[in-house]
């Protein structure tokens, strides 16, 4: 596709350049937000508990919000309740029959489960933000502590988690890329070059040798690199269709493949299963010991990033969501069998119907095996290596998986769009010639 595209047609192409500026527009307003505070908190000690925690589970907490939480901003919460709410709704739907059948009502279903998961992104924003709350005063970061205090936090940071889950399905539906994702996106690559000149920084102070920082920057560059090259690996399906008569005219049949990517899910696994991994220690890392108890305290010690429980529990969650996103949304091996069904297609040596679901479904779970122990390694293994040495949340392999999938599929569908106008610019010269030469055409000469 990319081949076939030209860029110099951007200019041109009026619909994807009032896309592409309406979602710089919202993702604008959106960093902007992270810089106002929520009321009644005291900055000089936010800005110092942070130091302490910037290294645990509150940095990582702070990347997925965009350094909102580090700043104590309105987007404290980010965008995870919301991820967490349909994680929740996803999971019930293939339990509970009542909510299979709703997804399998179309457009009208999908409105109604997407109202479910608003109203359970306002519930757990509304726990989470109690907690956070609570757990401010009892770290002495509130300047005035008391009911007041506890109310306007609770409704500042709900109205900022539904304001963000606003400003993602507007970016998704009259802009470009996946809103949800380009906002975890944003906040990761505004808070890079800081991370990058505190990394630098501890080198040159002698914290870090320089083959260590050397190791870094290879190792970020391999990721990338790997990412890239598996994220465009396919297992392709060849697919036949039989001749066919339509009227008077006989078309031959034509053959074609079905790709089957051997990450199907894309990054909504990592993502997920940081999403659970950062509901539960949020709260704690606020919390002073005493206030804390001894759950949170236990969270706190064997959930922080590179604890082997920590890792263990990373990895399953990608592996399970892999296969689930993949099975529930991304690939569907009954609606593919339908639809290959219904346009005559078939693959050679295997009946049309159940037997095609079936065969589809045991490709993807093959090819699956591949891609989710590919998103466990990416994941794990720079998060272990930066356990070690110290290295920012920013160069672990979540955010670089979050950073390279998410300009892949952005780019993608600006070449899609690229692509379809100029398809739109060559129809419409060809029916201009036509008429032209229509226009032209003269009657027969007189002898």
């Amino acid at each position: 596709m990319a081949a076939n595209t030209s860029w110099s047609a951007l200019g041109k192409a009026t619909d994807l350049r009032n896309r592409i500026l309406f979602t710089l527009a919202l993702l604008i307003v959106y960093r902007l937000g992270t810089f106002i505070p929520v009321p009644g908190i005291d900055g000089a000690a936010l800005q110092q508990f942070m130091e302490q925690a910037g290294q645990g589970i509150g940095g990582m907490v702070s990347m997925f919000t965009g350094g909102a939480l580090g700043r104590m901003g309105i987007f404290a919460l980010g965008i995870m309740p919301y991820i967490s709410a349909s994680i929740i709704v996803q999971l019930l739907t293939a339990m509970v029959p009542a909510l299979e059948q709703l997804k399998k009502e179309g457009e009208q279903g999908r409105k109604k489960i997407n109202q479910y998961t608003r109203f359970g992104t306002v519930a757990l924003a509304t726990v989470q933000a109690y907690g956070l709350a609570v757990s401010l005063e009892a770290g002495d970061l509130a300047t005035e502590p008391g009911l007041y205090f506890r109310l306007a936090t609770m409704i500042t940071l709900v109205g900022g988690t539904m304001f963000l889950m606003w400003l993602g399905e507007q970016i998704t539906a009259r802009g470009i890329g996946n809103g949800i994702s380009l906002i975890i996106f944003v906040g990761i690559i505004a808070e890079v070059p800081a991370a990058l000149a505190q990394f630098l920084a501890s080198g040159r102070s002698g914290a870090l040798s320089p083959a260590v920082i050397i190791a870094v920057i290879l190792m970020v560059i391999v990721t990338i690199t790997f990412v890239v090259f598996m994220e465009r690996a396919l297992r392709k399906i060849h697919i036949q269709y039989p001749r066919r008569q339509v009227g008077m005219k006989v078309y031959d049949g034509g053959s074609s493949h079905l790709p089957v990517k051997v990450n199907p899910a894309g990054v909504i696994p990592a993502i997920f299963a940081s999403s659970l991994l950062l509901l539960p220690v949020t709260i704690s890392t606020f919390s002073s010991g005493a206030a804390s108890g001894p759950v949170m305290s236990w969270l706190l010690a064997n959930f922080g990033p590179g604890q082997p429980l920590y890792l263990l529990f990373f990895a399953s969650m990608i592996v399970f969501f892999a296969y689930f996103y993949t099975f529930n949304v991304a690939f569907k091996p009954d609606d593919v069998a339908d639809n290959l069904k219904k346009q005559n297609g078939f693959i050679p040596g295997i009946r049309p119907g159940k037997k095609t679901s079936e065969y589809l479904e045991y490709v993807v779970n093959r090819v699956l095996v591949m891609g989710s122990a590919y998103l466990a390694l990416v994941c794990l293994l720079p998060e272990i290596l930066r356990g070690q040495f110290a290295i920012p949340f920013y160069f672990g392999g979540t955010s670089v998986l979050i950073i390279v999938s998410v300009t892949m599929d952005t780019i993608q569908q600006v070449q899609s769009h690229l692509l379809a106008h100029q398809y739109e610019g060559l129809i419409e010269k060809s029916q201009l010639r036509g008429k032209s030469k229509k226009r032209s055409r003269k009657g027969p000469s007189r002898r």
